[in-house]
């Protein structure tokens, strides 16, 4: 079946953005996932980024992330570029701040679409973007003493 542009379905939703929030509280993939639901979305594609034990060679001991008073406006700015340029069903971001330990969640976004590409695409289009764009560092503490301070744009 060859796929149609009419039905509403394959349209963005009027309003896709379901869910955005920087969090100092454990995130939740479930929450994500729930925020994006849509009867019409064929794909929902899910990033969930976790604290790694290591970074360029060196055994993570600590890590801390904070953010600039703006962060969830550059968020909401990220967002809207993706639901822009994708036929967005529903999409949510949250990313986390303060202290986290080995394998704690970091971040998690969500993007439903009518079909699956578009959903990997819009999806991988947010966070490389939240990653690149909005004011959130991580603080790396290593084994061995040093510290780095990692910026996010």
């Amino acid at each position: 079946m060859a796929r149609t542009q009419d039905h509403p379905g394959e349209q963005a939703a009027s309003d896709p953005i379901r869910l955005l929030a920087i969090r100092e509280s454990e995130l939740s993939v479930d929450e994500v996932f729930r925020a994006v639901g849509d009867d019409a979305a064929g794909g929902i594609a899910l990033f969930v980024g976790t604290v790694r034990n290591h970074d360029g060679g060196q055994d993570v001991g600590a890590l801390g992330y904070s953010c600039h008073p703006s962060a969830e406006d550059e968020l909401r700015r990220v967002a809207e570029k993706v639901v822009a340029d994708f036929p967005v069903r529903g999409l949510a971001a949250v990313h986390r701040v303060g202290e986290l330990d080995v394998g704690d969640l970091a971040v998690v976004v969500a993007v439903a679409c009518p079909h699956r590409a578009e959903a990997f695409a819009a999806c991988r289009k947010l966070i490389d973007d939240l990653k690149h764009e909005v004011p959130i560092w991580k603080h790396q503490r290593f084994s061995d003493g040093t510290e780095e301070w990692v910026g996010a744009c």
